[in-house]
């Protein structure tokens, strides 16, 4: 039963972020899945490289993690950007909670929750994120969703509210080779592209997990592709 009420939180909650009015944010990023296991630690690497008409966009998070219960990790990120001039700096601090709503397998479908609180570095500009996260095996393949409002705030922006949608279809065909297609929507975008996942375990819980994919965007004749790739490492 307490699973069937949080479950019924999160869905009214979905449906409130999908009544929102899309923004301009940028949604091509890690897609997130549901689940927490206890005692867990990890350490994140995520690069995100955005080639547009505008010029190129790279960016970097390094992370570290920890889970405080069996439902609930917190981690906390540090975002290096590289600027307009060519350098590279400090662009941002995050702190992120995943809270597993269901046991795997409990329901016919995995649920959690994310929470990000983000502030951007030597700016007043702030962003919390929130939203659902969504797990369903199919035999061997895998969907995962994301469904995310954001809101950002501060003297040096425009309040204003985003939301992002975020989909991963993965084929589990070995636990080192997992191929996937990927689908990211937002204000005045669309983008599709082909992914790959991999983890390889060592004793106990320690596993090292990565990632790649390749998305093009789908809005015109603009050039607008991104190549995201990440390392994690759970010990």
């Amino acid at each position: 039963m307490k699973a069937f009420s949080r479950l019924s939180i999160a869905l009214f909650y979905s449906l409130f972020c999908i009544s929102v009015s899309w923004a301009d944010g940028f949604p091509v990023d890690k897609v997130y899945h549901p689940y927490v296991l206890a005692n867990e630690r990890e350490l994140e690497w995520r690069l995100t490289s955005r080639q547009n008409d505008d010029g190129n966009v790279l960016a970097q998070r390094f992370a570290y993690g920890h889970s405080v219960s069996e439902y609930l990790t917190i981690e906390g990120y540090i975002v290096g950007e590289r600027d307009d001039t060519g350098d590279f700096g400090l662009q941002a601090y995050e702190i992120e909670a995943r809270w597993m709503l269901t046991d795997q397998g409990e329901l016919w479908a995995d649920w959690g929750m994310l929470f990000e609180l983000e502030k951007q570095h030597r700016e007043d500009i702030y962003e919390f994120t929130s939203g659902l996260l969504f797990e369903k095996e199919f035999t061997q393949t895998s969907l995962t969703i994301n469904a995310l409002l954001v809101y950002e705030w501060g003297k040096d922006i425009q309040d204003e509210f985003e939301t992002e949608f975020r989909l991963k279809y993965r084929y589990r065909y070995l636990p080192a080779l997992q191929p996937s297609i990927e689908i990211y929507t937002g204000e005045d975008f669309v983008g599709i592209g082909p992914g790959f996942m991999g983890v390889h375990r060592y004793e106990g819980q320690k596993q090292l997990k990565w990632e790649l994919a390749f998305i093009a965007g789908l809005n015109g004749d603009a050039k607008d592709h991104t190549l995201r790739f990440a390392l994690e490492y759970e010990f």
